[in-house]
Parts: C-alpha cells; structure tokens; sequence
C-alpha cells in the first residue's frame, strides 16, 4: 500500500500544488490508516493492496476514531484524507470500486466565525506602542491582518517586494500557491511606512532583503510568533475571549459585509475558491442585523 501512498502524495504535490502542510496531514491520515489495516489483516502494511480494502473494515476504523476520543473536527479530517486517497486510485483505475462511497463521515456543527467589534478591532491594532521597533512590527502586523483578511501563513510569507505603498496593494500567495492581488487600507499603509523606516532597519532588516516581517534576530517571523504578538496585545487590551489571527480575517470579512460589501467580492479579497465557503460570514451579519433589530424595535 505504501507504494500508492507515495504515488498519491507525488500526485498531491505535482498536480494540486497542495501545501506542505496538507500533504504531511494526508500523509499522516492515511499511515494511520494503513497501520490500522496491518493489525486487521494481519499483513505488513507494504503487502497490503488497495482491493483488500472494503467499506466494512473502513467503518471498522471510523468506530476506532470515534472511541478514541478525537474531536468531530479531526475525524472528518482523516476521513476527508482516505475519501481522497481512494478517489485518486478509483481514477488512476487501481480500483473498481472505490469503498468510501458506502461510508458517511459523522455530520459536523456549523461553528459560526466570532468576530471583533468594530471597536474591539480597531483597540486591537492600536494597541502597540509605536515608540520602539518592535512595537512599530506589530503594529504593521495587526493592521495588515486587519485591512486586508489574509491568512497568518501569507502574512508571514510577504517580502518588501510585495507591498506597492503608493497604489496601496500587496501581492499575497495563498493557499495551493494560488497568487492573488489584495488592498491595502491607508491605516495599514502609513503603519507600514514607519515600520519600514525605522522598525524594519532597527530589527536587522536591509532595505531590500526579505522578509518583511522580522523577528529580533532579524529573521522571518513564523506563524507561531504572530500568534504570539497577538495574544500579547489581547491581554494587553484585557479582551476577555480568546483572539487569534484568525480572528482579525473573521473580522475584516464581517465588517466589509456589514457595510454592504457583496458576497463575490468577499471571497475575492478572501481568496477562497467556494463560494459557500465566504457564505458563513453572512450568517454572522445576519444574527448581529436580528440582535439590533431585537433590541432596538418597540415591537420586535
């Protein structure tokens, strides 16, 4: 089995441009699986073929996830992973019949984003104390999260080259290394400029050296250090909820919406593919448009 793996992850890699990321987590889902099987079968995991597999023995192995007490969330991930291994071999015709069709994952609850406010928000990005390079960092940081809803992964990921202050855009890879062109909000801008005339030199950064956002060390900041510096601001504020970058893109789509942004232009500024995927921020603007209306109508 392991020779399909390896060919299904040089599939993921060449032809769907999936992330590191995503293939290690599918790499991961499916060995798993694949030592689930051994035990079951009692076959060494690499003599194991594909038509061995049978709808019964993958619902054997969803009743194991289930009993083991993995969250909804991480289950259906692992079956999304199997769905699509077994797919690629039902197409590649290693298979006839692919086994998952017969298998349902657990239905999952809708969790609706939980934005700022817009004056949490806007407490938020203000929060650092621009007098020390640092501060002058994570103020461009926030802001940008905020101005333009990008993922922390592209934020981290932006050089110098990216941002064009004057037309106030910046060039973002997002997921799948699919390039998009996002705005940048004038707060945002001018917070960049100051990083970048005396945050960005004073950090170690040589004008046109990547990256564009450096840690202490003068190095790129990670995913985990964005994470950081926004709880450090969070608690700072004393917002009492938990706050990750995440929430600031919550935010951004939200907001656009309340002020009457269309759907389509949402998801372009979000650089989803699906639309249904934009969709769950209008559910957001919808209970905050009925909580308004309860409160503030005599008659509702």
């Amino acid at each position: 089995m392991y020779t399909f793996l390896d060919s299904f992850i040089i599939y993921l890699r060449v032809e769907k441009n999936a992330s590191p990321r995503t293939i290690e987590s599918y790499q991961n889902d499916i060995w798993q699986f694949i030592d689930f099987l051994a035990g079951e079968l009692k076959t060494p995991g690499e003599k194991i073929r594909p038509h061995q597999v049978d709808r019964l023995i993958v619902r054997k192995h969803l009743a194991l996830l289930q009993r083991s007490g993995l969250k909804k969330t991480s289950i259906a991930r692992k079956m999304a992973s199997l769905r699509a291994f077994f797919r690629y071999l039902s197409r590649e015709e290693i298979l006839t019949e692919n086994p998952l069709l017969m298998v349902s994952t657990p239905k999952l609850e809708k969790r609706l984003p939980e934005p700022l406010s817009q004056d949490g928000a806007w407490a938020l990005v203000q929060a650092p104390d621009i007098s020390t390079p640092a501060g002058l960092r994570d103020r461009a940081i926030l802001e940008v999260l905020y101005s333009s809803g990008l993922r922390v992964s592209e934020l981290v990921g932006l050089d110098p080259g990216d941002i064009d202050l004057s037309l106030g855009y910046a060039r973002v890879m997002g997921k799948g290394s699919k390039e998009r062109i996002v705005p940048v909000g004038s707060y945002a801008i001018k917070a960049l400029t100051m990083y970048l005339a005396g945050g960005r030199p004073a950090l170690g950064g040589k004008r046109d050296a990547k990256p564009l956002f450096l840690n202490k060390n003068g190095g790129r900041l990670t995913a985990r250090s964005v994470r950081n510096i926004v709880d450090k601001y969070v608690k700072q504020i004393s917002i009492q909820r938990k706050v990750s970058p995440h929430t600031l893109r919550h935010s951004f789509a939200t907001h656009l919406l309340d002020g009457g942004a269309d759907l389509r232009s949402v998801q372009e500024l979000l650089g989803h593919v699906k639309m249904s995927t934009t969709q769950i921020y209008t559910h957001v603007s919808k209970e905050r448009l009925l909580s308004v209306y309860e409160k503030t109508h005599p008659r509702a």
